[in-house]
């Protein structure tokens, strides 16, 4: 300053000086303001990897990915600029361009925080509706199948699509909004196949019904030809008719295998019976199951059908017919339970003794639309 203030002192004749002064004065503002515009762009930087952080608790890596890694390349190709930059001389650098990197980071990632949240919110709407609709047919088919008969492969259907139901819930409490949906349309699926089985099980019912009448016909015509005793058992109403003559003595409830909806296949598969049957034995003790009347299954049909279904490989090689199928006590489960058997309430098995004797008719139909009305 001193310099500049004598050279002032004369100033006409030292206008040369003064220039050289002046000129050397603003070379190094001009210096000092290039080397200040050529730092690093710090600021820019932390923006953009805080944008990036953002989308990142957005899920962008989830639900709006390619927007995400775009984002995460133009970062890295900032600090790769900046980078290279600081690499240079100090008069030769120019941080312009990563600074546009870290600026178009920002932007790509607040688009892909934005896009994510919009589709994580739509998922989780039909992620929601999926789970609810679910929920709404299994319990839809659940009464349909608790009016009907047990009919084990629609049960499996069933607790498959239950299962899937309560995964799905799982995922969708977790924020796994695309596995919930996908959980969801599983159960879906495992649905349309129990509809599928019920169809065919109707279908059979429907070319098995005049059977059914006939053995129920019969039956009846024979109780009241002979003025004697017969059981007639309506497997899908779960009742057990006691008949006399031609006159309906009693009607009890009952219960009847696990997989009480087909005929018996092989000794294991809980179906209860269908065909004409008599009384063969009757235990007052010494059952497993209070009181007992042994039937004769399996009968000269029973023993055609089974070795049928094996010649057309229906049925394993290696089953059995099986037998010790009953009308026993323990019953009014309120269930299907027994393994084949049918089970009445033990007072109404004291009812029954009353009536029943060896060589009394049994008919089990799985329904008997005409009788009783």
């Amino acid at each position: 300053m001193g310099r500049i203030i004598s050279g002032l002192r004369g100033w006409p004749g030292n206008i040369p000086y003064l220039a050289r002064l002046i000129g050397s004065a603003l070379f190094a503002i001009s210096l000092a303001l290039l080397i200040a515009c050529q730092q690093p762009p710090t600021m820019q930087a932390y923006i953009a990897r805080a944008a990036l952080d953002k989308a990142a608790a957005d899920q962008a890596a989830i639900y709006a990915e390619a927007q995400y890694r775009t984002a995460q390349g133009l970062f890295r190709e900032g600090q790769m600029e900046t980078a290279r930059q600081k690499g240079r001389f100090a008069l030769l650098r120019d941080f312009a361009a990563a600074e546009s990197l870290f600026a178009l980071t920002a932007r790509t990632a607040d688009l892909a925080g934005t896009q994510a949240r919009s589709l994580r919110d739509e998922l989780k709407a039909k992620a929601e509706n999926e789970v609810a609709d679910l929920a709404g047919a299994l319990t839809v088919w659940r009464e349909a199948l608790d009016g009907s008969l047990t009919l084990y492969s629609a049960e499996k259907s069933w607790a498959a699509a239950k299962i899937d139901l309560e995964t799905a819930r799982l995922l969708l409490e977790g924020s796994e909004f695309v596995q919930a949906i996908e959980a969801a349309q599983n159960g879906r699926n495992s649905l349309d196949e129990l509809s599928t089985v019920l169809e065919q099980y109707q279908n059979s019912e429907a070319q098995s019904i005049a059977t059914w009448r006939r053995w129920v016909n019969e039956t009846l015509a024979g109780a009241k030809n002979s003025g004697s005793t017969a059981i007639i058992i309506d497997k899908s109403a779960h009742r057990l008719h006691l008949v006399e003559g031609s006159r309906l003595v009693r009607s009890f409830p009952c219960d009847l295998g696990y997989n009480s909806a087909t005929q018996k296949y092989f000794a294991g598969d809980g179906a209860t019976p269908e065909g004409q049957y008599r009384v063969t034995g009757i235990k007052k003790n010494g059952s497993k199951f209070y009181k007992a009347f042994m039937l004769n299954y399996p009968n000269e049909n029973d023993r055609k059908r089974f070795k049928r279904n094996k010649s057309k490989g229906i049925i394993s090689q290696n089953a059995r017919i099986g037998a010790l199928i009953e009308i026993h006590g323990e019953g009014n489960q309120n269930r299907d339970w027994t393994d084949g058997c049918v089970a009445l309430e033990n007072g109404d098995m004291d009812a029954l003794f009353r009536h029943v004797e060896v060589g009394t008719p049994v008919t089990i139909v799985r329904r008997s639309d005409r009788w009783p009305k």
